[in-house]
């Protein structure tokens, strides 16, 4: 049984109209050292996930290196909220941080749907590339305008398709089918272009989207499919690598600079340690989950993806109106001279 969430819509809202921040730091009995308890929240399981290795790595290195000033709670499967609900907390000071998908915090910072553009990248040495440079740098730091703290990046995979209508081996295979997609307005796009109808949905309701038929299919890394037991309801899997989906670790901002210089320099340390247990855990189990999904679904497909890389040609017209035709270019520029020099 999934755990009551913490804040329903209209509860969260009072909290945030009425709760300080969490991270509020407290005097020890002796007076010269505050300590902190700390609240994380995303929005899949804390085990056997890539945002659950990440948290566990962060948690396990943050508290070790603190003595104890900090401590650290989990919130796993929003459990505290939606993941949209969860950005605006850790926004306002009511949640101190969390493991929220780049692609939500695009309703904020629209940029950060950049990545998530449709092949733009073609594997997750590109997508590391772009995180670690010079454009995941100026990404980063276009949180703080927004109260945030943009610690680090945490990697979820690439993206395949999952439907119950049929197998998925051309863009006019999807045309008709319902599709859930988070509130990305990239994502949105992309499957209009591929002529699917599309609904957006909270992670964690997919399951009871697909089994009541209230959506046909969905898209998401493999971990994610298993992590939510979206095979139990799909019968087609279609390899396309189409998206790469990546999360962003954030701190409320005021949190952040409150602490003194050897706290931040510890979370900034924690937070690498994050984003590395995230890459190897993905790594590591993209060929199992696929392994595993061989006997899962009903049929598995390749398919040829040029048709569909034609397809949404469009999307980065569109998308200039939304996050800036600056952005694109740069993450194009950069990948360009990256491969170039492969």
């Amino acid at each position: 049984m999934k755990m009551k969430k913490l804040f329903g819509t209209g509860l969260l809202a009072i909290v945030l109209a009425t709760t300080a921040a969490c991270g509020n730091g407290e005097e020890t009995s002796g007076g010269s050292e505050e300590t902190y308890e700390w609240k994380i929240g995303w929005n899949s399981g804390e085990d056997e996930t890539a945002r659950g290795e990440a948290a566990k790595a962060f948690r396990d290195y943050v508290e070790e290196e603190s003595e104890g000033r900090i401590s650290i709670e989990f919130f796993p499967n929003e459990t505290y909220g939606t993941a949209q609900e969860m950005i605006e907390a850790v926004q306002v000071g009511a949640l101190d941080m969390q493991i929220a998908g780049a692609n939500m915090m695009a309703n904020i910072v629209p940029e950060y749907a950049a990545l998530s553009l449709p092949f733009l990248t073609e594997g997750s040495e590109e997508a590391y590339a772009v995180l670690d440079g010079e454009v995941g740098d100026d990404l980063k730091a276009l949180g703080e305008e927004h109260s945030f703290k943009v610690l680090n990046d945490v990697d979820l995979g690439f993206t395949q398709i999952t439907n119950n209508v049929r197998p998925i081996e051309t863009p006019e295979d999807l045309e008709g089918i319902k599709m859930r997609s988070p509130n990305d307005v990239s994502l949105i796009e992309t499957f209009k272009a591929f002529g699917s109808s599309v609904s957006t949905m909270a992670y964690t309701e997919i399951y009871n989207g697909l089994s009541q038929g209230v959506i046909d299919g969905q898209f998401n890394p493999l971990l994610h499919i298993f992590d939510q037991n979206m095979d139990e309801v799909q019968d087609y899997l279609a390899i396309t690598n189409h998206t790469y989906y990546y999360a962003y670790f954030i701190m409320n901002k005021g949190t952040f600079d409150g602490l003194d210089p050897e706290l931040q320099e510890i979370v900034m340390e924690g937070s690498e340690k994050a984003r590395d247990a995230s890459r190897e855990f993905t790594q590591k189990n993209d060929e199992k989950y696929l392994e595993k999904a061989e006997t899962a679904f009903e049929e598995i497909t390749y398919p040829e993806l040029e048709p569909f890389q034609k397809a949404v040609e469009p999307v980065y017209t569109e998308m200039e109106d939304v996050m800036g035709e600056e952005v694109i270019t740069d993450m194009q520029t950069f990948i360009e001279d990256y491969r170039a020099e492969q």
